[in-house]
């Protein structure tokens, strides 16, 4: 199907185009864009990118246009929530013409004597900067943070004596973690093995000349280490997790040598995750509870579990936060995909609910979360809220009179208010009669007069959840008469782990069969016009499109895969590259002919036509990666542009912009972003033929 004006946005028909000039009749597969250190890749990208920009170039109008709305639409200066520690006040400001943030403190009882203690304009000096985690000392004496100033997630150890001391490089090619033991001078940090899985845990005493010290190693390439720390501040907790399996290991917070001791070993197919209060331990758990369930054991016998919150067939227990008082639980309820915190007060004597409350969510659907609330005793806890329709906002939540105040709102701009705007939440019905919900949100006084011009989302892996979110650069689209949808596939975690279970391995397709089912729920309803639907996939989001897109190549109108998981076979048979082999769990592993048989039937390189001419022709596609991406290669979306260009049997332009100085998430400024969106929207615009409204 085909939206897009006549296409008067090509390059002349004289210039050989890159496809035409680097085409390799012995590779036909394109694989040579492989190697990364050969001057023709680089040249073969750089031709691509050429060819976008003059492609682009009569859309830069509405591109600027685009950016200077967004610009219009948001606060350019801005401070954060301030959050009070036991020594400082502690918030970031960005000025409103810089990339990044300065950090700022103040004593608790001293608002008036503010002082900057990390200045991350300065760090980034005009280049790609993403600051991997920022921890302070106990003591609020010392600070430590992980850079990464290339892209490739790849990060250097820094630390500085508050509030002015001069910052000192300690280590370079470590993980992005950081965790203090309650010591003040001991600082846990994660390394890489070759294929870039964190797969080793150091200790290093920041007043010693000492060498770090290696406390845990994780030798099994499927699992990964992470760090963590109670809110109890009396446990560092090591974990090592598969997608799932997990283990965790527990040192004492204030006597950080202890050698580390394991909670309970893993068992294959078995995830838990700890929490503590004083003389206890809390672990959530999928142990015979597919939706997981929450036990307690003694601090003294941590083999003796006792059930807390029993599992439940309509429920997901997601997440357990420990405060003095009890514990904070985030449920997923199946049937409405939302997830709602749930307070339970506990007798300290006996280890038993007092009492048992679920937090109200400001709408359906919503999101709600706890917020940055790191004091074990306090009694208010922040929670953060927001919707398709409801800007973000921080809310204190008393829980000893249930009275909210407001904290923060993030402010909009201009001609197209929150209330403007209307969200619906549709169900699809998918291929084997599963119900898949949809979210749609648009300006309210368009609905009502559909079919409206659609941009669909989806992800659909790992089991994350695409809850509602608030986005200042989609109110360019919204105000443009576009409508956003969302398919929350399986795959993702959006109705629970079922949910999840239900789109992962064997069970994958699904998630593509729910998002064309989606497509077709927005049509079936008289929401979204046939003829003008784009959709758009990111990472493993991409992998959702570009299979999707095999299946039903006449679906969309066009579409845009940014940084996309397409060359699923052949990556996940090269375990040297990062992430493989802990995908195993995710995908499957090759190795198996059964599992290569059912991973080469749905990867969206391994799919496409080989008689273009007999097949129904693709839209036009949009593909972007990033030169420095460890997660999706730069070569993936590059192989599909390829073979798609020498194939032809495209309705547009199947176009390439490869950012050089990026990583998996793109540019780190976020002028630049901005800009980057503007260019992406301007392209949808175009393919849904509004490039003139």
């Amino acid at each position: 199907m085909k939206a897009q004006p006549p296409m008067n946005k090509t390059m002349p028909e004289s210039t050989t185009s890159p496809v035409q000039r680097f085409f390799r009749e012995s590779d036909p597969h394109w694989h040579w864009l492989e190697e990364r250190e050969s001057p023709e890749v680089k040249a073969f990208l750089a031709a691509a990118n050429q060819e976008a920009e003059a492609w682009f170039a009569p859309l830069s109008p509405l591109i600027e246009s685009l950016y200077q709305g967004h610009l219009a639409r948001r606060e350019l200066a801005t401070r954060s929530l301030s959050t009070a520690l036991d020594h400082y006040v502690y918030w970031s400001e960005t000025a409103a013409s810089e990339d990044y943030p300065r950090w700022w403190r103040h004593p608790v009882d001293s608002p008036e004597r503010p002082e900057c203690f990390l200045d991350l304009v300065i760090r980034a000096k005009g280049g790609f900067f993403e600051l991997g985690d920022m921890a302070l000392s106990p003591s609020e004496r010392w600070l430590a943070w992980t850079e990464d100033t290339s892209g490739d997630e790849v990060f250097t150890l820094f630390l500085k004596r508050l509030p002015d001391g001069e910052p000192h490089r300690l280590l370079e090619d470590i993980g992005p973690e950081l965790e203090w033991a309650e010591d003040d001078r001991t600082l846990l940090f994660t390394r890489y093995d070759a294929t870039q899985r964190p797969h080793s845990i150091w200790r290093l005493n920041i007043h010693s000349k000492s060498a770090p010290e290696l406390i845990l190693r994780e030798d099994d390439p499927e699992f990964w280490l992470g760090l963590g720390k109670t809110r109890s501040k009396a446990w560092l907790v090591l974990e090592s997790a598969s997608k799932n399996t997990s283990e965790c290991h527990l040192i004492p917070a204030r006597a950080p040598e202890t050698p580390p001791r394991c909670f309970r070993f893993r068992q294959p197919g078995m995830e838990y995750a700890i929490e503590h209060r004083p003389g206890t331990f809390y672990i959530l758990h999928n142990e015979s509870a597919t939706h997981f369930r929450l036990d307690q054991a003694p601090e003294a016998d941590i083999t003796t579990w006792q059930p807390l919150v029993d599992h439940r067939e309509a429920v997901t227990l997601e997440g357990v936060d420990a405060f003095a008082w009890g514990l904070v639980l985030t449920e997923r309820h199946h049937d409405d995909a939302q997830t709602q915190l749930r307070i339970l007060e506990l007798d300290d004597q006996r280890q038993v609910v007092r009492r048992d409350r679920r937090l109200a969510l400001p709408e359906i659907p919503s999101s709600m979360a706890l917020g940055d609330t790191p004091h074990f005793a306090t009694r208010c806890l922040r929670l953060q809220e927001e919707s398709f329709t409801l800007p973000p906002r921080w809310i204190e939540h008393d829980l000893d009179n249930d009275e909210r105040r407001l904290l923060k709102q993030l402010p909009v701009y201009g001609d197209l208010q929150p209330e403007q705007l209307s969200c619906r939440r549709l169900w699809a019905t998918s291929h084997d009669g599963e119900r898949v919900p949809v979210s749609v949100v648009a300006r309210r006084d368009l609905l009502g007069k559909e079919p409206l011009p659609t941009l669909l989302y989806g992800y659909g892996a790992y089991g994350e959840a695409l809850d509602p979110w608030f986005s200042i650069a989609r109110l360019e689209l919204l105000a443009r008469g576009v409508a956003f949808a969302v398919a929350h596939v399986r795959g993702g975690g959006e109705r629970g782990e079922p949910w999840y279970l239900a789109g992962k391995l064997e069970h994958k397709t699904n998630s593509f069969e729910d998002f064309l089912a989606a497509r077709q729920a927005l049509v079936d309803k008289g929401i979204s016009d046939d003829k003008r639907i784009v959709a758009y996939g990111a990472s493993a989001g991409g992998l959702l499109v570009g299979a999707s897109l095999n299946l039903a190549p006449d679906a969309f109108c066009a579409a845009v895969l940014d940084v996309p998981f397409v060359d699923v076979l052949r990556t996940m048979e090269n375990p040297e590259l990062p992430l493989t082999t802990a995908e195993y769990t995710e995908w499957g592993n090759p190795g198996d002919p059964a599992v290569k048989e059912r991973i080469q039937a749905y990867s969206p390189l391994d799919n496409l036509p080989l008689d273009s001419a007999s097949q129904t022709p693709y839209p036009s596609l949009f593909l972007q990666g990033s030169w420095q991406d460890t997660r999706v290669p730069y070569w993936e979306p590059a192989k599909l542009y390829a073979r798609l260009n020498e194939q032809g049997n495209t309705l547009g332009p199947v176009l390439l912009y490869t950012e050089m100085e990026a990583g998996h998430g793109g540019v780190s400024g976020r002028f630049q972003a901005w800009r980057d969106n503007a260019r992406q929207d301007a392209y949808i615009l175009w393919a849904l033929g509004l490039e003139s409204s």
